[in-house]
């Protein structure tokens, strides 16, 4: 792939200058950049950088839109955007939920302003890579004071018979003093063999005393190589809460980052995991403390079975100036197999002093005690297994907003044990 045929399929989007520029310059740094530091994750060999933009997509599998609700929702498949639901009250409040080429010609200046504000294409080479090769996107924009009470739904589909890279860019601008929950999936669907790589990035930037509850599930099957990068750039009294689920079947680096720039900002980090089979799964969280009176907490708990491998690094950075600040972490994993392998790093860098800080790290097995427990209450060893299970990855999962996704996370969780 040639930095011509880039320009060409950018031009063809008819997407500005600016962006135009921004992917040669992305293609130029992607050799002399760096991969990222993910530690005690053997990814470097992974097929993740497809390095084909231009070729032609054709959906074999769409979704059944008859039972997805009516809040508002952008439904992807690979490429092609499917179905745009926004009711006409938000519409008329500005809000814009849709495709990226119809956002450049609807709020082209909010999006030149904060398009890789949170995730700069030189911060290393996978993020270079996405910036120069993404092949699809979304945009959703919450103007300033607006208050939305029901979900705002993202799902993007990956088509299992489709080896066209599921390179998708995800853009989230929250205005001032705005409210919302977003729920997003990434999920593979349909039948078929192809294998494709996937380099993901979401932004999220959370503007001043904005407040974002974020709930995701990722489910992208076995046939999928995956980096997701999911970053949020916090603004002053502003606060994201996280709750994301992985689910995936095959190998994938999950990298989720909160920047807390301004003073007094929030972020609540919630993952639950799980691997199966032999599939290896990398979850790097990090929270940064950049402003006076900032606060990240981080909760990450995953289950291991069969020969799977799940690695938790939690990062956090209190940076010199960050007066007050206060980082927390918690990470735990629950092996159920003897071939199981797992890592559970804490890491604290702390740069000032007047800040609060704290780290815990455990993996172990099911607990004996609980099993008798429940079992001398006449429940049989494979329920109460699950029993234990779902209250262990619990915390997680009665954060995410949506009744009927909390039972798809369940049943996803069900579908790993059962395979066992």
């Amino acid at each position: 792939m040639t930095k011509e045929a880039i320009l060409a399929f950018s031009q063809a989007k008819a997407e500005p200058v600016w962006l135009q520029d921004r992917r040669q310059a992305a293609y130029d740094a992607i050799d002399q950049l760096p991969l990222p530091t993910i530690e005690r994750v053997k990814f470097h060999r992974w097929a993740i950088m497809d390095n084909t933009i231009a070729e032609d997509e054709t959906v074999a599998n769409v979704p059944d839109f008859t039972a997805l609700g009516d809040n508002p929702k952008l439904v992807q498949v690979g490429k092609q955007t499917v179905l745009e639901q926004l009711p006409a009250e938000l519409i008329e409040q500005g809000v814009v939920f849709t495709d990226l080429p119809t956002a450049l010609e609807t709020i082209p200046e909010v999006v030149e302003k904060h398009f890789g504000t949170a995730l700069s294409f030189d911060e290393d080479k996978f993020a270079a890579h996405h910036t120069a090769f993404f092949n699809s996107a979304a945009v959703l924009y919450i103007p300033d004071n607006v208050e939305v009470d029901q979900p705002v739904e993202g799902i993007f589909l990956q088509d299992r018979a489709s080896s066209t890279a599921f390179n998708k860019h995800v853009l989230i601008i929250a205005g001032r003093n705005t409210k919302f929950s977003y729920l997003e999936r990434f999920e593979t669907i349909g039948e078929g063999d192809a294998k494709a790589s996937a380099n993901i990035t979401v932004e999220v930037i959370a503007q001043a005393g904005s407040q974002i509850k974020f709930s995701a599930i990722d489910r992208l099957g076995d046939n999928v190589t995956t980096y997701i990068s999911r970053r949020a750039r916090i603004g002053n009294d502003a606060s994201v809460d996280w709750a994301i689920g992985v689910m995936n079947e095959g190998n994938v680096v999950a990298d989720f980052d909160s920047d807390l720039i301004g003073n007094g900002s929030h972020a609540n980090l919630k993952v639950v995991a799980a691997s199966s089979g032999r599939q290896v799964q990398g979850v790097d969280t990090r929270v940064t403390n950049y402003g006076n009176n900032s606060v990240g907490h981080i909760l990450q708990h995953g289950v291991i079975l069969e020969r799977g491998t799940l690695t938790f690094n939690g990062i956090g950075h209190i940076i010199k100036g960050a007066k007050g600040a206060d980082a927390q972490q918690e990470s735990r994993v629950l092996m159920l197999s003897d071939k199981a392998r797992s890592d559970a790093n804490p890491i604290l860098l702390i740069d000032e002093n007047e800040v609060t800080a704290g780290h815990a790290a455990s993996i172990g097995q099911v607990d004996p005690e609980d099993m008798y427990y429940l079992m001398s209450r006449g429940i049989d060893k494979e329920t109460a297994e699950r029993l234990v299970i779902r209250g262990f990855l619990g915390a997680v999962i009665t954060e995410i907003p949506v009744a009927s996704v909390r039972e798809e996370m369940i049943a996803e969780l069900d579908k790993k044990l059962d395979k066992r």
